[in-house]
């Protein structure tokens, strides 16, 4: 009978219950695989999209909500017949919905690998199929219900559903929190990899980086072949670890990274310390980097202060410690790290601070090169000797605190004197200067490292230097006058000796090349020369009276006239009424053409004015002009290299040429110097005088703004400015005074030991003869054999850390003059 059956009822409540029920639902065991064990990431992706479509659905079916519903049959009505099979409730238009496809931009990392990570792989249970849920299905037996008086028992609940039973939740809230972990754990991973991956989009190509690792250097040697400065990167001999001094690698440990050797290249405590003491003063007064982030700096980024240069340089530091040892790249580091004056790396900088290279220095010595570290310029000990001394004594708190020196030794470092200040008598950086300048133009602007054989005498170098300083100390100080410039070079243009101020470090301004200043009566010789060449004579008579030409009136810097004189006694006398007149009737482009082709190059003006200096000149351009008188009107080129040679030895130029021809008549330059000796016998020079014969004129424009005093021998012309940089006048400084007794200082200096010979021309003694190599006027010299620049050889980054650590590929040993601390 049907009343028999279990899912028969004739409570119309019972049998719809009867019809719901599906059986107890399957409960998990231990032994059952949890659904994170099986979840992989497209599993997680479908889950998630899944999901997505689930919520949108219940969102549009909870819109639909506010419609009425029909209202359920009362419990006495027979309910509807319900089919064993359930159809599928149709969803309202999300069937088919699906998620659109996209695809992430695809961009290339440089190369450089982080490490991989894996996820675990997790999956979801499959539902298991419900008791005889296929019986159901075809219409079969069902289960066995409960007695009808325990399902009359049961609350009446919601039309259509059987009541659950109750859901245990011992762990489910664990589960749900670690499997939101791992979620948020997933996306926080593909944000920080999107995060670093744009970060190094634009690193550099490390594979490439030993091909610029350092700029080109330019060596540069005296006449004699001594090397006195150097331009570029300065590398002294590569040393690792083990040669160095314990003390100073203490030193550098102690001060800059003492858990160098336990961290991963980024030292979290260090950063977390330092961001707590900027905090606490309120500016940024520690750093939190290491040495391994430190060199990847130097390697490969610039010195630019940002968020993303950090963080790019904390990503190049862990690739360089999964890369190299620990002991690589502190000898890297030791190596290349800039400590001032144009040095890079410790043993250059002790050479070029204590003259001793860095295997020798003392516990007091390493620490003044660790302290440099934090401030190179502020710290040099060749510039500032006092700070260095405060920042080496605290280099050496840190060292015995960290355990790298012990208290005696700790005494008696900071007992010890302080390494005296290295001032050199002299070391031609002004002349160095102007060298370097010049090479591009010889060798090519890609030249590589070259060694640069120049004209410069030291001899006369340091006495021009220290010539120059002694006067503006002394009665120069008395005087307002605070800078000066010197040039001396042969009658050929080779130039011997060229200061370009009192203090290169104070003011790298190169007067004697650079300097546009009004020459005065310096420029007088010119005007004489061309009325020599019209037609004048030395004995031809002028007056010296007041003149008035059109609306200009010029006068005597003392006052007096002498009335009719000579051309001689008028130069000698330095006559600017006798000057005015003379250049009134010789014409000023004949002036200007005679100066011009003599060597001056700067613009000239075509008022009378002209032949009382008042168009400005260089130093070196006025110097070279004389020169060319020196040599019987035939000019030079001034110059100072004679020789380009690489690296490896090729000549990349040598000078060669020969004399040029004379562009005035020789005998009026030969009677002009006759008429120059003047000057110095009974002019405005009498007290440059020297002990042979020489000729020379002075200068001083008005107000004492400039004073001048260029003159020259059988083998040196030299010439001498005196004035301000800011044109403030001096006192009552003419160049018959200052500038006379400082020129007559440094030619008594480059002279001595040499036999005095009368001036070419004069008394018999044959004019100067251009010697071999010298340049034909107004032409630039060419010689040589030009060949490519150095090659650039790439080794790639681990080739470049094997270099510079010591390895097979070591840099060459180079060597210095130590007697001289202005290396460049």
């Amino acid at each position: 009978m049907t009343a028999d059956r279990p899912d028969h009822h004739t409570d119309p409540d019972q049998r719809r219950a009867s019809q719901l029920y599906a059986g107890p639902r399957p409960i998990r065991t231990r032994e059952d695989p949890s659904p994170l064990d099986r979840l992989t990431a497209g599993e997680f992706a479908r889950l998630f999209a899944a999901k997505a479509v689930e919520l949108a659905r219940d969102r549009l079916a909870a819109a639909g909500k506010g419609k009425p519903r029909r209202k359920s049959p009362p419990p006495s009505a027979a309910p509807p017949p319900t089919p064993f099979r359930q159809p599928r409730r149709r969803s309202r238009g999300l069937s088919n919905f699906t998620l659109p496809n996209f695809k992430l931009p695809s961009f290339t990392l440089p190369s450089f690998t982080l490490p991989s990570i894996s996820l675990p792989r997790i999956s979801l249970p499959k539902p298991k199929p419900q008791p005889n849920s296929s019986a159901r299905r075809s219409g079969g037996s069902q289960p066995p219900q409960p007695p009808s008086s325990q399902l009359s028992a049961q609350p009446a609940g919601r039309p259509g559903r059987a009541p659950q039973p109750p859901r245990k939740s011992g762990g489910g809230w664990v589960r749900r929190l670690v499997q939101w972990g791992l979620v948020a754990a997933i996306w926080c991973g593909i944000a920080l990899g999107a995060v670093l991956a744009w970060f190094a989009l634009d690193l550099p190509d490390i594979s490439k980086v030993a091909q610029f690792e350092r700029r080109a250097s330019i060596t540069v040697l005296a006449a004699d072949g001594s090397e006195f400065a150097r331009f570029g990167d300065l590398h002294g001999t590569t040393l690792s670890v083990r040669d160095l001094p314990p003390h100073l690698v203490g030193a550098v440990l102690a001060i800059e990274d003492r858990r160098f050797y336990s961290h991963f290249g980024i030292d979290p405590l260090g950063l977390a310390r330092a961001v707590y003491v900027n905090w606490r003063s309120g500016r940024a007064v520690q750093g939190g980097s290491t040495i391994t982030q430190q060199l990847a700096k130097n390697l490969f980024l610039t010195p630019e202060k940002s968020l993303k240069r950090k963080i790019q340089e904390a990503m190049l530091a862990l690739w360089l410690e999964s890369r190299f040892t620990k002991d690589q790249i502190l000898t890297a580091y030791l190596n290349r790290v800039y400590l001032g004056a144009g040095t890079f790396g410790v043993d250059a900088a002790a050479r070029t601070y204590f003259g001793k290279p860095a295997t020798e220095v003392d516990v007091r010595e390493s620490a003044v090169l660790a302290g440099l570290l934090k401030a190179p310029s502020r710290y040099a000990p060749s510039s500032n000797p006092d700070e260095s001394a405060e920042r080496a004594r605290v280099v050496m708190a840190a060292m015995l605190d960290a355990g790298y020196l012990t208290q005696p030794q700790y005494e008696a470092a900071r007992t010890a004197k302080p390494s005296p200040k290295r001032k050199p008598g002299g070391d031609g950086r002004y002349f160095a200067d102007w060298v370097t300048d010049l090479v591009p133009g010889f060798a090519g602007p890609d030249h590589g490292d070259v060694i640069v054989r120049t004209t410069l005498d030291l001899k006369m170098q340091r006495a021009a230097e220290q010539r120059l300083e002694a006067l503006l100390a002394g009665p120069g100080a008395a005087a307002n006058v605070r800078q000066g410039a010197l040039v001396a070079m042969s009658p050929d243009g080779a130039v011997r000796a060229l200061v370009g101020g009192r203090d290169y470090d104070g003011s790298e301004f190169n007067r004697a090349t650079q300097a546009l200043r009004q020459p005065g009566s310096a420029f007088k010789p010119f005007v004489y020369l061309a009325a020599l060449e019209s037609g004048w004579t030395p004995d031809s008579l002028i007056d010296d009276a007041p003149v008035q030409l059109a609306n200009w009136s010029p006068g005597n810097y003392d006052g007096k006239y002498r009335g009719s004189i000579t051309l001689a006694s008028a130069l000698a006398h330095s006559s600017n009424t006798a000057t005015a007149r003379l250049i009134d009737r010789v014409g000023t482009d004949r002036v200007r053409r005679i100066a011009s082709n003599l060597g001056i190059s700067s613009p000239l003006t075509r008022d009378l004015s002209l032949g009382l200096g008042t168009s400005e000149v260089t130093p070196l351009e006025l110097v070279r002009a004389y020169a060319g008188i020196a040599n019987r009107g035939v000019p030079v080129w001034a110059y100072a290299i004679t020789e380009i040679r690489s690296r490896d030895g090729v000549v990349l130029y040598r000078r060669q040429g020969g004399g040029g021809s004379a562009v005035v008549d020789p005998a009026h330059a030969v009677q002009l110097s006759h008429m120059m000796t003047g000057v110095l016998d009974y002019g405005t020079g009498r007290s440059a005088k020297l002990n042979r014969p020489a000729a020379a004129k002075s200068g001083t424009t008005q107000d004492y703004h400039d004073a001048w005093f260029v003159g020259f021998t059988a083998d040196l012309v030299a010439g001498v400015w005196l004035g301000n940089d800011n044109n403030e006048a001096m006192k009552k400084v003419t160049g018959g005074t200052l500038p006379a007794k400082l020129w007559r200082e440094f030619m008594l200096d480059a002279h001595a030991g040499k036999p005095a010979r009368p001036l070419p021309g004069l008394d018999g003694a044959p004019a100067w003869t251009p010697p071999p190599g010298s340049v034909q006027p107004g032409v630039v010299p060419q010689g040589g054999v030009p060949v490519a620049s150095a090659d650039a050889r790439s080794g790639g980054i681990g080739s470049l850390i094997e270099k510079i650590a010591g390895g097979s590929g070591a840099a060459p040993r180079v060597q210095y003059d130590y007697s001289n601390s202005g290396v460049r």
